[in-house]
């Protein structure tokens, strides 16, 4: 029987030690005047080449990071995988801009497709599109502005970047996942992203893309999108999440002076998160998905989409993903049950990857019942521990 509060298993790949560092950690999180000032203070110490790295690595970093590195990952990878949970490599280098830097990424991200093709415990891979090509190109692209000579070669640059990695996909016949982004340079990535389904996923679904539901327009593109595949007879991989730019698109919408592309409300975002799980799983010969959701009633409804509609467990076109460090709760419990289940394990050099760490923090402090959920199911750990 699968429940959600069963925090033996929960933390059942963690330490005492682990467990103290974690309580420590979202305690800190859950006050935002402590993020922004730890924000704050990191943004000074590493310009002024404080010697905090060590700190870094000991806490925060090892609480939602697998390593600097791919091999450094391999531990966590391996810890995952003895409680039938598997690992998603996330090169989490952000805010690079060179040509240069966007093949350095690129070439990275398919060492852990390598990887992935000779390790059971990682059933994907993941790239973000501005990790590999320009903002401003995407936007430009997306808007369908005209190009000039240096956007046009940057932007047969970023196409080159996004082919060579699903063709490694391919290749390596490893499943790999396109992070979404804004929707002023999403149309770019949807247009990539399908082009590359229907070079792929001839035979089943190995390039994934990302439908963030908070937006009004998803469901509609998913029905687009099906249609598509149905007619050019290809498979569609997509990652179902809520969304991480609201804020944003928000701010962006006012400003250009359209309607917001957010929906009103969490409960409409949430209705259509469902409809979305609900609509794949009716498809699901044709659609592979994989569920990023730390929501439980997400995951309660779409183990019972599942159920209802005879579905094994670990049928291969159904996955759950959480984020390294967050929801454990929901990843161990569900794999216990023999679902299949994946957790995010970023990683990268510490400077590099620090943009990551910061905003997950400011995410835990944002979103509404998060981190008091964390709290009181380690605290609740720690008690039935304690009386062992």
């Amino acid at each position: 029987m699968l429940s959600f509060d069963n925090t033996a298993n929960a933390f059942s790949g963690k330490s005492d030690s682990d467990l103290n560092r974690s309580y420590w950690l979202f305690k800190l999180v859950s006050n935002p005047g402590l993020v922004n000032f730890g924000k704050s203070f990191t943004d000074f110490a590493i310009k002024a080449h404080l010697p905090i790295k060590g700190i870094i690595k000991a806490t925060i970093f090892k609480q939602f990071c697998g390593g600097e590195n791919i091999t450094e990952c391999l531990k966590t990878v391996a810890e995952l995988g003895k409680y039938n949970v598997g690992s998603i490599l996330d090169y989490s280098v952000e805010g690079k801009t060179s040509e240069t830097e966007f093949d350095e990424t690129a070439a990275e991200i398919i060492l852990t497709l390598k990887e992935a093709a000779n390790n059971p415990h990682i059933p994907f891979g993941v790239f973000k599109p501005t990790g590999i090509g320009r903002i401003d190109v995407l936007e430009k692209v997306s808007s369908n502005a005209k190009l000039n000579t240096d956007e046009e070669q940057a932007w047969q640059n970023t196409k080159r970047r996004f082919d060579s990695i699903c063709k490694a996909a391919f290749d390596y016949q490893v499943q790999v996942l396109v992070d979404a982004e804004e929707t002023w340079t999403q149309v770019a990535v949807d247009a990539l992203v399908r082009d590359m389904m229907e070079k792929y996923n001839k035979q089943k679904a190995l390039i994934f893309n990302t439908a963030q539901m908070y937006r009004r327009d998803r469901l509609t593109y998913l029905g687009n999108l099906l249609k598509d595949a149905q007619e050019k007879k290809y498979f569609i991989g997509m990652k179902i999440v809520r969304g991480a730019y609201m804020e944003k698109e928000r701010a962006h919408a006012i400003k250009g002076g359209y309607q917001s592309p957010i929906n009103d409300t969490k409960a409409d975002t949430d209705n259509e998160y469902n409809s979305a799980l609900e609509f794949c799983i009716k498809h699901i010969e044709r659609i592979s998905i994989c569920a990023g959701t730390h929501n439980e009633g997400s995951a309660e409804l779409l183990v019972k989409l599942m159920q209802q509609n005879n579905i094994p467990a670990n049928h291969p076109h159904v996955w759950f993903s959480q984020l390294l460090g967050m929801s454990d709760h929901i990843s161990y419990n569900i794999a216990k049950e023999g679902y299949n289940v994946a957790k995010y394990v970023p990683y990268g050099p510490i400077k590099n990857v620090l943009p990551y760490l910061i905003r997950r923090a400011q995410e835990n402090t944002s979103v509404k019942g998060q981190t008091g959920r964390e709290l009181s199911l380690i605290i609740k750990e720690k008690q039935r521990r304690a009386k062992k």
